[in-house]
């Protein structure tokens, strides 16, 4: 392919735009469980409208656009206030729960540079259950992780980490909640337990920290997880999800702003002009940041509760449904709105394959650490009067994944792996053509490979997946 010699007409690139988008996802139609945040029609529109009216600005420099400013302190305001900050706290509007995740755990590491440089090896402390982002942010700075397995009831072990604590740990993290079993961590011990230590503790609030203080004030049990417990240092909170902002809309929140000065960067360095960078990202669209300052602002506090008590009603039908198919067993009791179950006796791949064919998008969690695989579901407004429908097909998929073939191609592998042993994982194309993954797409039926994937050890997943996605994005 190559730029053409003269643009095309408006409608042959809609056309090539439809095309491509073809087998994308419908957010709207309420058969997702993931990745699509969707408030209904009203509140997309308008947040289209303004996220356009700001797609040139550039938020890179708040000099050149003072709105930056406004904007950006008016959500610290508002989600501080949310979430049991005092005048102190601080923070900054980021792309994602994963940049917010990454500075604050640079932070972190900077700030134990200057306070500790005795300290060559950082440690950082997580549950198993902890984002994936912690690992990422581990591998991008240099931090050594230590991972503690959860509880039977999948919340983090207070005593086991409390044994993992170093001379070089530097930080520790908790969930509210962990987004595949949708628990609260015992973040009050934890950040105690971090903060007779001098260590800092990370608040992981990505998926519930713009939703559980709605839960609680509809009388839900929700331990606290916030800034009104006084060794919290940083906490993460994504509004594109349950504030139902466009993408990417997170924020990091800092005690005060001399623990979040160590999240930025400054370089004069150079001859060219002056860097300053709050967060990770230099040259960026306004538009995120005032389409999630205007969503807010547009929706309120009095819709926001009313779609908090829409979602915990559909959490508690769907909970009760699951639990009304004698096949299926939830692996823990939800606190908001994201729960994953399993099976012990049908092959759980063949059931979202099977959900998939019907429309409906669940996520599969492969197992580790004793935990089988499972089947996660991230619960949304668009979900809610569509539960009956959803719990009606599931059992239907049930039914039919009962009388599907398993193995076959994890039997084939296992020959393969027994003969050629690691050198397997460098065979991504032989791979790829066993599985019937075509270049640039993947089968409808994805049962097989994740029983391999399920199979393997999780540092060969990683490899296998690192290479096939590698062959992927190639033009």
């Amino acid at each position: 392919m190559h730029l053409p010699e003269t643009g095309h007409k408006k409608e042959e690139i809609f056309g090539k735009l439809d095309e491509y988008t073809s087998k994308d996802v419908d957010g709207s139609s309420g058969r997702i469980f993931g990745y699509v945040f969707d408030p209904g029609s009203d509140i997309l529109e308008f947040a289209k409208q303004v996220y356009a009216r700001f797609l040139s600005a550039n938020a890179l420099d708040f000099t050149v656009y003072p709105s930056v400013l406004k904007f950006e302190n008016d959500l610290v305001a508002i989600m501080r206030s949310h979430l049991g900050g005092d005048d102190e706290v601080v923070g900054n509007f980021t792309s994602g729960g994963t940049e917010s995740i990454l500075l604050a755990v640079k932070a972190a590491r900077d700030y134990y540079r200057q306070q500790r440089p005795d300290i060559e090896r950082p440690e950082m402390i997580l549950p198993s259950s902890a984002h994936a982002a912690f690992h990422k942010a581990a591998h991008y700075f240099g931090i050594h992780t230590v991972t503690v397995p959860v509880l039977p009831n999948f919340k983090a072990d207070v005593e086991k980490t409390r044994r993992s604590i170093t001379e070089n740990t530097i930080i520790m993290a908790g969930s509210a909640p962990s987004y595949t079993q949708g628990v609260i961590d015992p973040i009050a011990e934890l950040s105690e337990l971090a903060g007779a230590h001098d260590i800092w503790f990370h608040t992981d609030a990505c998926m519930g920290g713009f939703l559980l203080p709605y839960f609680k004030r509809l009388g839900r049990p929700v331990a606290d997880f916030d800034f009104s417990l006084r060794n919290v240092r940083s906490l993460s909170v994504d509004l594109h999800k349950y504030a139902y902002t466009p993408k990417g809309a997170s924020m990091v929140l800092y005690r005060n702003a001399g623990l979040r000065r160590h999240q930025m960067f400054a370089f004069t360095r150079w001859l060219g002009y002056t860097m300053i960078n709050p967060t990770i990202q230099s040259t960026k669209s306004l538009g995120p940041l005032a389409a999630a300052w205007a969503v807010l602002h547009y929706a309120g506090d009095a819709t926001y509760l009313d779609f908090a008590r829409k979602k915990l009603q559909a959490v508690q039908e769907i909970k009760a449904g699951i639990e009304q198919i004698p096949e299926l067993y939830l692996l823990a009791e939800p606190e908001m709105t994201l729960l994953s179950f399993s099976s012990k006796t049908v092959n759980i791949f063949h059931i979202i394959d099977e959900m998939n064919q019907k429309g409906w998008y669940i996520q599969p969690s492969f197992s580790f650490q004793g935990v089988p695989a499972n089947i996660h579901l991230s619960i949304n407004l668009s979900n809610v009067g569509k539960t009956g429908l959803f719990l009606s097909d599931l059992k239907q998929c049930v039914e039919k994944a009962k009388a599907l073939p398993s193995g076959e191609l994890l039997r084939v592998v296992s020959k393969m792996i027994e003969k050629e042993g690691a050198e397997i994982l460098n065979q991504a194309g032989s791979l790829m053509a066993i599985a019937g993954m075509q270049k640039g797409g993947v089968p409808e039926r994805m049962a097989p490979i994740n029983e391999v994937l399920d199979a393997l050890p999780p540092e060969w997943r990683e490899k296998i997946l690192l290479e096939v996605t590698n062959s992927f994005f190639q033009p």
